[in-house]
């Protein structure tokens, strides 16, 4: 297993390979989203937080998943359809990915080694939340009802940090 995220890489819902290199310097949050859930309108506030603090550093990486009810039936261009015609989605997102079990995303298993939670490592529902600093250091998960608003102050403090 990776020991940090930037040594980590995921497919582009275009299928492209992207380092998580790439978003070394900035403060990333990691989602694991659905486009069948009731908490996909939270991609409307991470759009909205994506808008407002992109310029000072911030990233948000969507992982669509189908693990949790069958939320993410889709594929990559319906997902992505839906994202940009229902919640104008303008931060990355990758292919869809499982994040529970023995086929779980790399990404996903290095961020739940890092960061626990309620049920141990296993991740309970779409809209699950990490957020990793400017180093690269896991520093903390949200819950999927946490709303992304409820998230902002912690992302302002990091990013007053990494200037």
């Amino acid at each position: 297993m990776a020991s940090t995220f930037y040594q980590l890489s995921a497919k582009s819902l275009q299928g492209k390979e992207v380092p998580m290199e790439h978003f070394k310097g900035k403060v990333v949050l990691v989602v694991n989203t659905a486009s069948k859930c009731g908490l996909t309108p939270q991609y409307e506030g991470l759009e909205a937080l994506y808008k407002k603090h992109k310029d000072e550093g911030l990233v948000i990486l969507g992982f669509p998943c189908n693990q949790f009810g069958q939320q993410e039936p889709g594929d990559a261009r319906e997902i992505e359809e839906g994202c940009l015609i229902n919640y104008g989605v303008s931060f990355p997102m990758f292919e869809k990915v499982d994040v529970n079990g023995d086929s779980a995303h790399p990404v996903f298993k290095y961020l739940k080694s890092e960061l626990g939670g309620l049920f141990g490592s296993r991740i309970k529902w779409n809209f699950t939340k990490f957020l990793i600093d400017a180093n690269g250091k896991p520093v903390k998960r949200f819950a999927p009802i946490t709303k992304p608003e409820k998230i902002e102050p912690r992302i302002e403090k990091l990013l007053a940090q990494k200037q």
